[in-house]
């Protein structure tokens, strides 16, 4: 088990779902956390779930504002960060010939732009010797008809985190990223899809899993906190999958 003990994280997208999850187990090490979420009921919900020092925050990853404005509440909180997640993010599936100006920005800005900014503003407090993660995705490597922007976005996660891996090295400040496959979460809510797409969709998914079966939120959180981690000390550059066997990398 890692030690978390007087540890500082920030999870971005931490109100929900696996960031949430990861963010529980690191204020039950003895850690001290920091998570962003947009859904009041999903803020509410982290304010239950974590302790009564967390740092729960509104905050929108799309908005080019709220980078500043987030890292300013996490340097009010922490003088330090020895963890940085930077999991939120937003995906929606749909035919290509509908790919409007407004469907790639929204997807751009949140899963790409948004990580960009909060790093640019939060760099100079990650202290040496921390861990930065991103969260990428399967979608780069299955080539799924309707997901090509969602996709794309991921892609640059991936990119990022291994170029930042470079960047952030002299300071011995390691980075990677996660790539989840289908997990039982709220993602699918935000897709668009019809509860028959839904169910549809995540049958098709199911059957592409050699172990049969959605992943749950706290075997992504695992993964994530291995990263994030001391005993992960010698990892850096790195993506790691966390999906059943889906991609078999």
């Amino acid at each position: 088990m890692a030690d978390f003990t007087d540890k500082r994280f920030l999870i971005t997208g931490g109100t929900s779902g696996f960031g949430l999850e990861a963010a529980k187990m690191i204020a039950a090490q003895g850690g001290h956390v920091a998570v962003t979420g947009m859904s009041e009921g999903h803020l509410e919900d982290a304010r239950k779930a974590l302790p009564d020092d967390a740092l729960v925050l509104q905050n929108d990853a799309s908005d080019p504002q709220a980078a500043t404005e987030l890292a300013k509440a996490v340097r009010n909180k922490f003088e330090k960060l020895d963890g940085l997640w930077l999991n939120a993010g937003y995906g929606k599936f749909g035919p290509n010939d509908e790919n409007d100006a407004e469907f790639f920005d929204k997807m751009m800005n949140t899963n790409v732009r948004g990580p960009v900014l909060q790093m640019a503003e939060l760099i100079d407090d990650i202290s040496e010797g921390g861990a930065v993660l991103l969260t990428s995705s399967v979608a780069p490597y299955l080539g799924q008809a309707q997901g090509a922007v969602y996709a794309a976005t991921k892609a640059a996660c991936l990119a990022l985190a291994r170029s930042w891996s470079s960047a952030l090295a002299e300071r011995k400040i390691r980075v990677n990223s996660v790539a989840p496959g289908p997990i039982d979460t709220n993602f699918m809510e935000g897709m668009g899809l019809s509860d028959e797409e839904k169910d549809q969709f995540m049958e098709q998914i199911q059957n592409q899993v050699p172990l049969g079966r959605f992943g749950e939120s706290r075997e992504v959180a695992e993964v994530a906190l291995f990263l994030l981690s001391d005993r992960a000390s010698y990892v850096t550059g790195s993506e790691y999958f966390v999906d059943g066997g889906m991609t078999k990398r």
